[in-house]
């Protein structure tokens, strides 16, 4: 069945599938109950499934994220929101040193089926300290999954994968993103593949690779391009650990030139790792050198003419791809 609804209503159809089909399942954040989330992803739940199922927690995303390692490992499956994807500073230690490594440590005798639903994002005027996606800062953790949907029907499918997976996974969600609506194929009996990136717009002149809301802005610049006699084949990243970069690859083998294009700093970037699989797979192949767009190297203004300027947008992408074309 399919339904139109926003990003917002997708995630909260999604876990309210999964806490009515397994009841290990079990929400924790600050203010996801009686308030339903300080962005309304988790309204109504309480209502449905009590207060042991979704729980207001204090203000220490360190506490309530090891407790939510505590209750993994002994049989539960609970789904932590950070109020703000930023605050994974505040826990790191128990994301990167803990959760990441405690199945490792275990020997396999333990699964650790935990999700961290991190609220990132820029775009909606809340300045430097709560406007990173901040993915990035997890890249290089091994035994974490990350996820980026980019869309309503992306968020229901991954988030329901994501909750059914036995190891800690990290979604990423974009702040920009929660209002804005698309059709949902909803099925209760399942839930999507975390397997590889999308393409979301064919051509065969340039491959463009995006995630979260860069994945609008850069199918946005596709048809711009088009327009101009020039056709991109936009890939939605989707997932960025493990990254399956084969897809890309084949993209890249067909139109010689890979444009990146992602909502962080262009230093340690999740470009960065593309460009370096696809130059290492793929290197004569290319016509010409891989380009990134991406922030500047500077914090996110609060500004809104600063911030509307930093962020990619379709025709910093139109220009970048003309110039990788000689147009």
């Amino acid at each position: 069945m399919k339904e139109e609804m926003s990003y917002r209503d997708a995630i909260r159809a999604a876990l309210a599938e999964e806490m009515r089909r397994d009841p290990t399942v079990l929400l924790m954040g600050e203010d996801i109950a009686a308030a339903g989330g300080v962005f309304k992803a988790t309204e109504g739940l309480l209502k449905e499934f009590g207060p042991i199922r979704v729980r207001d927690t204090p203000i220490s995303e360190m506490g309530f994220v090891g407790a939510a390692l505590g209750l993994a490992v002994t049989g539960y499956r609970p789904v932590v929101e950070l109020m703000f994807a930023d605050f994974i500073g505040v826990c790191y230690d128990q994301i990167a040193n803990q959760i990441a490594k405690y199945r490792y440590m275990s020997g396999g005798q333990t699964t650790v089926p935990l999700v961290i639903r991190a609220l990132g994002g820029a775009g909606l005027r809340f300045a430097s300290q709560h406007s990173q996606t901040c993915e990035t800062w997890l890249l290089s953790v091994p035994g974490l999954k990350i996820v980026c949907p980019s869309s309503a029907n992306e968020v229901y499918g991954m988030l329901k994968a994501s909750i059914r997976d036995e190891n800690p996974v990290v979604v990423i969600e974009h702040k920009s993103l929660y209002s804005v609506k698309g059709s949902v194929t909803l099925d209760e009996a399942s839930a999507a593949d975390l397997d590889r990136p999308a393409v979301v717009w064919p051509g065969k002149d340039v491959t463009i690779v995006a995630s979260l809301a860069m994945v609008d802005r850069s199918v946005e610049a596709g048809q711009a391009l088009a327009e101009q006699g020039v056709e991109a084949e936009v890939i939605d990243l989707r997932v960025l650990r493990p990254m399956n970069v084969e897809p890309i690859l084949d993209s890249v083998r067909k139109t010689s030139r890979l444009l990146t294009v992602e909502e962080g700093p262009e230093v340690g970037g999740w470009g960065a790792e593309v460009v370096a699989n696809v130059t290492a797979e793929a290197f004569d192949h290319l016509d010409g050198p891989p380009q990134r767009v991406t922030l500047p190297d500077h914090p996110i203004p609060f500004s809104p003419p600063l911030e509307d300027a930093a962020l990619p947008g379709a025709q910093r992408i139109v220009e970048t791809v003309l110039g990788m074309c000689g147009r």
